[in-house]
């Protein structure tokens, strides 16, 4: 499902949103603090976009789709760079104050102002390409787990695994950039639980007992990510009869997947047989993919399109993954329906809040009582 309308809040939100819902996670202010005058984190956060210039100038430089990228990719570092300069001595100066949301957002249209919409294009065809050739694997062995709370925490740790895959987060931009970033590897090398938010437990026993009829999954990376960590996720859902919609970005921004790239891995992954629709012999025709309207790495849940809102009205489980969507937004989101929060925490900033380690996981579910 594709968007074309208005943005509207998301049906699942605590209400009254106004009161009860603030989308950035850390505080980066308080109404104590002047208004032309940084604060400490503030600061910090300028100072993380400001280590990712270089992985997005050179994304940008390489990007065949737009002519002179090597001149527009030095306008894009230079003028980024000067608005944090501008933010450093006024946060209010570009719509401030300054936070994750600003941030990406200002960087995205600097970006899209110079010609360059999907910079890091290439990378993610051939993430998504090496990813579909292990689909299976992944899933078989799944599969051939038995208990079922077992299987669900190697799906958990199957989606954190291939979160890892970030060209956000300058540190394993770096690293990607170097060595690429093994699936099988990541998945046996996770930080040792308990983990800085670790509601796995608790998580198993609802999935044990309950059966929810809908879910909505908000899903980050491409690669890996999408492929080899959610998509099998979501196949053991429908396998349990859960209707799944998976929602993704409508427009590109760092290595997130966007619903038409979404559109397409999925009519790889599936097989039709007598009219039904199969992910590896699970039916797959309660599987939905809808645009959910965002253009940033991180998400307000106040502005998302018509179409998302619509479909999910009735879920009775919400899952938002990544750092940006699950840990630096909408960590302490509240909704009608039970949720889970799942993400690996790969800024040393938003380690420092959580009181956690670098790479650490973060699963917290909330199950509503009714």
């Amino acid at each position: 499902m594709e968007s074309s309308s208005a943005m509207v809040p998301f049906p699942l939100l605590t209400t009254p949103i106004e009161t009860t819902y603030r989308p950035c996670t850390i505080p980066y202010r308080f109404t104590s603090d002047s208004p032309h005058k940084p604060t400490p984190a503030e600061l910090a956060w300028i100072e993380v976009f400001r280590k990712s210039i270089p992985s997005f100038r050179q994304g940008a430089e390489l990007d065949e789709s737009v002519p002179d990228a090597e001149v527009r990719s030095a306008k894009f570092a230079e003028r980024y760079g000067q608005i944090l300069d501008e933010l450093e001595a006024d946060p209010e100066s570009h719509g401030g104050p300054p936070d994750c949301l600003l941030l990406c957002r200002l960087r995205e249209q600097c970006l899209r102002e110079l010609g360059f919409r999907d910079i890091f294009k290439k990378v993610k065809d051939e993430e998504n390409t090496k990813a579909l050739t292990l689909f299976e694997k992944v899933v078989q062995v799944m599969d051939d787990i038995e208990d079922g709370g077992k299987r669900l925490e190697n799906l958990i740790r199957g989606i954190f695994a291939g979160n890892i895959f970030d060209l956000g987060a300058a540190q394993l931009a770096e690293v990607f950039a170097k060595d690429g970033i093994s699936f099988l590897a990541s998945c046996e090398n996770l930080l040792p639980r308990p983990w800085v938010i670790d509601d796995l437990e608790a998580f198993k026993l609802s999935w044990m007992r309950k059966s929810w009829r809908k879910a909505v999954i908000f899903v980050d990376n491409s690669g890996a990510d999408i492929v080899l960590g959610i998509l099998p996720f979501a196949r053991e859902l429908l396998r349990r009869g859960t209707q799944v919609i998976l929602a993704a970005n409508d427009l590109p921004s760092i290595n997130d997947i966007t619903y038409t790239e979404l559109v397409e891995i999925i009519s790889m992954v599936k097989e039709v047989k007598d009219g039904k629709e199969y992910i590896l012999g699970v039916d797959a025709n309660n599987l939905l993919v809808v645009n959910s309207g965002s253009d940033l790495p991180v998400i307000d849940l106040s502005y998302v399109s018509p179409e998302l809102a619509y479909v999910a009205n009735d879920a009775d489980l919400v899952i938002l993954e990544g750092m940006g969507r699950a840990i630096e937004t909408n960590l302490y989101a509240q909704f009608k329906c039970d949720s889970v929060k799942l993400g690996m925490v790969k800024h040393p900033e938003v380690a420092e809040f959580l009181g956690g380690r670098l790479y650490d996981c973060v699963i917290k579910y909330t199950e509503v009582v009714l």
